[in-house]
């Protein structure tokens, strides 16, 4: 037997680095969570909800029709700034742009409440977890191997939330225009309501309420001070942001679904489905 020799240790076979959950550092479970809940149901309710609205507020979008019923106009529509917009009689009817290649006036619209949606913090976070999974829901690990949040394009462009913020404010300053000639009959006389009336009122309230409650709002609002003693208004107004903020998940869902009744109900009247009840 041969002396003065060390045997050579072989090197193991090189592996694929690893990624995301099974990144070395992370911890060696095997189970994907140990969450023994039901904790799925949450981002698909989330999941079923955005679809079913996305998939009727696309059909009214290129329905191009049955958005004016004097004197309600629907939210989807309004401002009408195409010039094939209804005649809405002192409405927010403003003929800014040509025919619109004959599309439905709405896409000129909602392209902005939309972006505003899209790019709030609450909105993010039930796409993110209702369509792509990242992550499903707390405590549960993300499926994806790799991970660069909004850093790269196109995410990057949810920084753009607060331009969206203040174009909404501008939006819910028109309905609530429009909400005003909801207490004008058909030949334009005040002191009308109908069912429509309050239909349109509960919807601009709500819309209001989300948009003020919108993070960007309440950074704008008391962010970049130093001391809240000196600017005892904002510290005010801050705080009372903050209450709405608190319930923002709540006014989301709230506006989301008062904005589709109230397209709804000028629809159904607007078509003939119906007369507006009058109260006086």
């Amino acid at each position: 037997m041969a002396t003065g020799t060390t045997p050579t240790p072989t090197s193991p076979p090189t592996q694929p680095q690893s990624r995301g959950i099974r990144a070395p550092g992370r911890a060696a479970i095997s189970a994907p969570h140990l969450r023994t809940d039901r904790w799925w149901v949450p981002p698909l309710v989330t999941a079923l909800g955005l679809a079913a609205f996305v998939g009727y507020s696309t059909w009214r979008a290129f329905a191009n029709g049955n958005y004016y019923a004097a004197p309600y106009v629907s939210p989807f529509y309004s401002p009408c700034l195409a010039s094939n917009c209804t005649d809405m009689k002192g409405g927010a009817d403003w003929h800014l742009f040509g025919p619109w290649w004959g599309l439905s006036p709405a896409l000129l619209v909602l392209i902005f409440p939309l972006g505003f949606r899209l790019t709030c913090y609450y909105y993010r976070k039930a796409y993110y977890r209702g369509f792509w999974a990242s992550p499903p829901a707390c405590a549960v690990a993300e499926p994806h191997a790799k991970y660069t949040g909004e850093t790269r394009f196109p995410l990057i462009l949810q920084n753009i939330h607060r331009y969206f913020f203040y174009v909404a404010l501008v939006v819910a300053g028109i309905l609530t225009y429009d909400t005003a000639l909801g207490f004008r009959d058909s030949a334009g006389r005040w002191g009308h309501m109908g069912l429509g009336t309050l239909v349109l009122l509960a919807n601009i309230t709500l819309i209001w309420l989300y948009t003020l409650s919108c993070h960007s709002c309440r950074h704008i609002v008391g962010g970049k001070l130093r001391h809240f003693s000196k600017h005892p208004v904002r510290y005010r107004m801050w705080n009372w942001v903050g209450v709405l903020n608190r319930r923002h998940m709540l006014l989301a869902w709230s506006s989301l679904i008062s904005v589709g009744i109230a397209d709804l109900y000028v629809y159904l009247v607007a078509s003939g489905a119906f007369d507006d009840p009058r109260f006086f």
